[in-house]
């Protein structure tokens, strides 16, 4: 009996553990799954972090401690295997002027861009092709490539899409929280422009059909992602969005707009922004300092860098003092969950805005994404399910966008 009693108490002990989700041997599954697979984020705002002096993406940084969401080393630790940094432009004046300054702003976080990865080549390494996240991760580096957030800097110039799809962008989000030249936003307190894509912003989507680049359509209305579903050669994605059924935000994508994701072939991204995943508890003393300051910094697109660094500091300070309230992975896998309910399990990933606003209670930074995966395998999802969320099911429309672009090339 001396030894039966011990053997019953072990096994309570260990079927609550694994009633509550803490079993031992999940969290190994789930551990040795999410090395297995390739994972990747398809948008971060990191680049913003490149223009600090005192952040060093090669070293690990405090993401509590104004450090950042990513950095090399802490992707190694969450086991990210690829990643896209955007290369992301703020609404200004949509005039010639306006438009030299965007783009030339672009072109600055390009370069920082490509000398962030250049400086550790030894820890990460710029990639172009869906084929190369495979072959980088294999080296036992971060695979990094690039996207645009907002077609703004693009002006009314077509040229443009070309250029920066020689400067290594895969992906251009068509717009960010208000219309520009290209189409209609989701988010513009003005309300719509062009009733969902422009003119031009048809030629921006041919355009990038022809030259394989992914269209993403979060942040745009639902009138402009409609006629991109209906304009676009290839399957198109978005990269950092959810499920407004499961929480009703304008950004996030009706049950409706699923289902056209899916007969398109694209994908869904699940962003991790707290208030694209759940409606968040007020916070009465954060929301009147940030309403203080967005009235301070009103004209904050127009600003120099040095007040915009300025007026950056100034923003992190007043996290730092009121702290946001934040969803969970739980929170989060329930828009996987409604989405593969919905469309089904082929058509949504991961795309989580760190450094954008991204970021949960208990994934709060690269380094803490395993939890995502132990939240799927609780949940019951196969390894197969897994692979195709962190990384299959987007690499497959990255294919498709290059295989429809080479036969438009053929034929012309």
């Amino acid at each position: 009996m001396k030894t039966i009693k011990p053997l019953i108490i072990s096994l309570m002990i260990t079927a609550f553990l694994t009633i509550n989700g803490y079993s031992e041997t999940g969290k190994v599954d789930a551990a040795e799954i999410h090395d297995r697979v390739l994972t990747i984020d398809t948008h971060v705002d990191t680049p913003f972090m490149l223009e600090r002096k005192e952040f060093d993406i090669g070293k690990i940084n405090d993401s509590r401690k104004r450090g950042g969401k990513v950095d090399f080393p802490r992707m190694k630790k969450g086991g990210l295997d690829a990643i896209f940094f955007a290369v992301f432009v703020g609404q200004a004046e949509r005039n010639p002027a306006g438009n030299e300054k965007a783009k030339n702003e672009a072109l600055e976080t390009f370069a920082l861009i490509h000398q962030a990865v250049k400086a550790y080549p030894d820890l990460a390494q710029l990639a172009l092709t869906p084929d190369d996240a495979y072959r980088i991760e294999k080296q036992g580096k971060r695979a990094i490539y690039i996207g645009i957030e907002n077609g703004y800097p693009l002006g009314k110039d077509i040229n443009m899409v070309k250029k920066f799809y020689d400067l290594d962008a895969r992906y251009i989000t068509l717009c960010h929280t208000r219309n520009n030249d290209i189409c209609d936003s989701s988010t513009d307190e003005n309300g719509p422009e062009h009733n969902g894509l422009s003119d031009f912003g048809k030629q921006v989507v041919k355009e990038m059909n022809r030259l394989g680049m992914l269209v993403d359509v979060s942040h745009i209305s639902d009138k402009s992602f409609y006629d991109v579903l209906e304009l676009s050669a290839a399957p198109v994605v978005a990269t950092h969005s959810c499920s407004r059924a499961v929480c009703d935000n304008p950004r996030n994508l009706t049950d409706d707009m699923l289902k056209k994701l899916g007969q398109n072939g694209g994908v869904i991204q699940m962003c991790i922004l707290s208030d694209y995943v759940k409606k968040m508890p007020v916070n009465p003393e954060r929301d009147a300092a940030h309403k203080a300051m967005r009235e301070k910094f009103r004209n904050y697109d127009t600003f120099s860098e040095a007040e915009k660094k300025k007026a950056r500091e100034e923003w992190m300070r007043i996290n730092e003092k009121y702290p946001p309230n934040l969803a969970t992975v739980v929170d989060a896998v329930d828009h996987i969950d409604h989405i593969v309910k919905v469309v089904g399990i082929d058509y949504v990933g991961i795309g989580t805005d760190f450094d954008g606003g991204g970021g949960l209670k208990d994934c709060y930074d690269v380094s803490e994404m395993g939890n995502i995966t132990l939240e799927l395998v609780k949940r019951g999802y196969s390894e197969e399910d897994i692979r195709k969320i962190w990384g299959g099911n987007f690499m497959r429309v990255f294919h498709e966008v290059e295989k429809v672009a080479r036969e438009i090339r053929e034929k012309h």
